[in-house]
């Protein structure tokens, strides 16, 4: 797994490509609470390039979820793959978090 972190509009982008299972999701949730931690209190995970995400891989988007629930937070997926949409949706997280078709309309949303 590769992640790439850029800043657009006051906002810090998590570009993600390849598997998000259990042997790499702790660096995803690395990356993610570095940058909270940076004091970035919006985020936005582009999944165009994951293939694959795993239980592990739901746990991290779910305790970033509870990180980033004050006023003024903003916490947003975009560009998800099929396969990882399905999973997302089997897991009732479609529900839970703000899913973008694209990075541009995610934050623009915001």
């Amino acid at each position: 797994m590769e992640i790439t972190t850029a800043t657009r509009d006051d906002a810090t982008i998590l570009s993600v490509a390849g598997r998000i299972d259990t042997a790499t999701a702790p660096a995803l949730e690395l990356a993610i609470n570095k940058a909270i931690e940076g004091g970035t209190r919006r985020i936005l995970l582009n999944f165009a390039g994951v293939t694959y995400i795993s239980s592990g891989g739901l746990r991290v988007l779910l305790a970033t979820a509870k990180k980033l629930k004050n006023p003024g937070d903003k916490y947003a997926l975009c560009s998800l793959a099929a396969e990882v949409n399905k999973i997302l949706k089997l897991a009732g997280f479609t529900t839970i978090f703000s899913i973008y078709p694209s990075e541009g309309e995610a934050l623009a949303g915001w």
